[in-house]
């Protein structure tokens, strides 16, 4: 089993709304850099999976919000793999503010390479493995 550290965002000014609080828009793209993150730490970064041909486009989405997080708050965002199908994987993600849940979320992605559906274990199996290894 892998151990995959969890990744740290802190807010930036800009990301706040009027009132001071995170705007919610902005935990997409946390997610987005935490599991680019997970990715790197799993030996298969972004640049990896598209040189080999690898896509991984978002079919669904979801986000629960606990409570709100300020400027230069440091936001510890925990990625899980939830579920993993022949074609599918879906993330579990915990953030935290100073160890208190502050939102958690769920994506989930399929695999493409030339735009077709691929079954990830059979056409990148060395990426099927890496992800496996961390469950």
């Amino acid at each position: 089993m892998s151990q995959i550290q969890p990744y740290k965002h802190e807010v930036k000014y800009y990301e706040c709304d009027r009132m001071g609080v995170t705007h919610h828009s902005n935990y997409i793209r946390f997610m987005e850099e935490a599991r680019i993150d997970w990715m790197d730490q799993l030996g298969y970064g972004f640049e990896r999976m598209e040189a080999e041909g690898i896509v991984s486009p978002v079919v669904s989405l979801s986000c629960n919000y606990k409570r709100t997080t300020t400027f230069k708050d440091v936001i510890e965002i925990e990625v899980l793999v939830d579920e993993m199908s022949e074609l599918k994987i879906s993330f579990k993600y915990n953030m935290r503010v100073a160890g208190k849940i502050v939102c958690t979320a769920t994506s989930t992605h399929c695999f493409l390479d030339a735009g077709r559906p691929v079954v990830l274990a059979d056409r990148f199996p060395q990426l099927y493995k890496a992800i496996v290894d961390t469950l």
